[in-house]
């Protein structure tokens, strides 16, 4: 078995990585779709979305592990602990049913619009070029989530029901995806990117028009507080790592 990888403290490739792992996770989470989407249409759709984030969470480990001291994005994507993956919980929580994965892909894809949208001014020139491919990419998939949940949502009974549900479950979960900490105040004085809070009310506003939409009631605030990007995850991360792992583990450096 290959040993794990200990990064260096650098806030500037933490801050990366937390982007990277986002992308990284959610996409390991939708590709468990492939050949399970309710239509054969839905199911391309869902992998070519993963896809779409595999190509974004390479750009930002490649750039994040040259900041890190020279590692290469398959070992930052395979060989590092449970505890130095820097993903919102969120994203490593289980796959769900579709009524979860739309919306889960929904308050994701905001979020990364809002933010590839600010990265494209990036201070690093790397991270602007990766920004500005990835914006449009964000953009349809916002809208593509965004029409589910609408459709969904202001649907039959049953769907109306299952998407609530969906929504009150996974709300909870958003406050940890604005946390401001050192971290980001180092990147936003570098001019590296954004700080949290500042995608907060936009991303709010966003969402708040699509929930109306779709006919669908906020959630009441809660004092829950996730940690994943913290380093902090739930039971389910260890186990989508151990299959996400498994390969380069076994048979390192493996090639095909």
């Amino acid at each position: 078995m290959h040993d794990s990888i200990r990064l260096p403290e650098s806030d500037h490739a933490r801050y990366l990585l937390r982007i990277g792992d986002l992308c990284l996770i959610h996409a390991q989470r939708l590709g468990e779709w492939t050949g399970h989407a309710p239509i054969i249409e839905e199911d391309i759709a869902l992998t070519n979305i993963a896809l779409d984030l595999l190509g974004q969470a390479r750009g930002m480990l490649t750039r994040a592990g040259q900041l890190a001291g020279g590692f290469d994005e398959d070992q930052l994507a395979f060989l590092r602990d449970e505890r130095d993956y820097l993903n919102p919980t969120l994203v490593e929580l289980p796959r769900g049913d579709f009524a979860w994965a739309m919306v889960r892909n929904l308050m994701v894809a905001v979020l990364l619009e809002l933010l590839w949208q600010r990265l494209q001014q990036s201070s690093d020139a790397e991270v602007a070029a990766i920004a500005g491919k990835a914006v449009k990419e964000a953009r349809y998939h916002a809208r593509h989530a965004a029409d589910w949940v609408r459709r969904l949502g202001d649907g039959t009974e049953e769907s109306h029901r299952r998407m609530q549900r969906a929504l009150d479950q996974l709300w909870p979960y958003h406050h940890e995806l604005f946390d401001g900490d050192a971290i980001d105040d180092a990147a936003a004085a570098a001019g590296l990117g954004p700080r949290g809070p500042e995608l907060r009310e936009p991303w709010l506003a966003r969402m708040h028009a699509e929930l109306r939409a779709a006919t669908l009631q906020l959630p009441p605030d809660s004092a829950f507080r996730s940690r994943g990007r913290q380093g902090v995850h739930s039971e389910h991360m260890g186990h989508l790592l151990a299959e996400m792992q498994y390969l380069q583990r076994a048979y390192p450096g493996g090639a095909w």
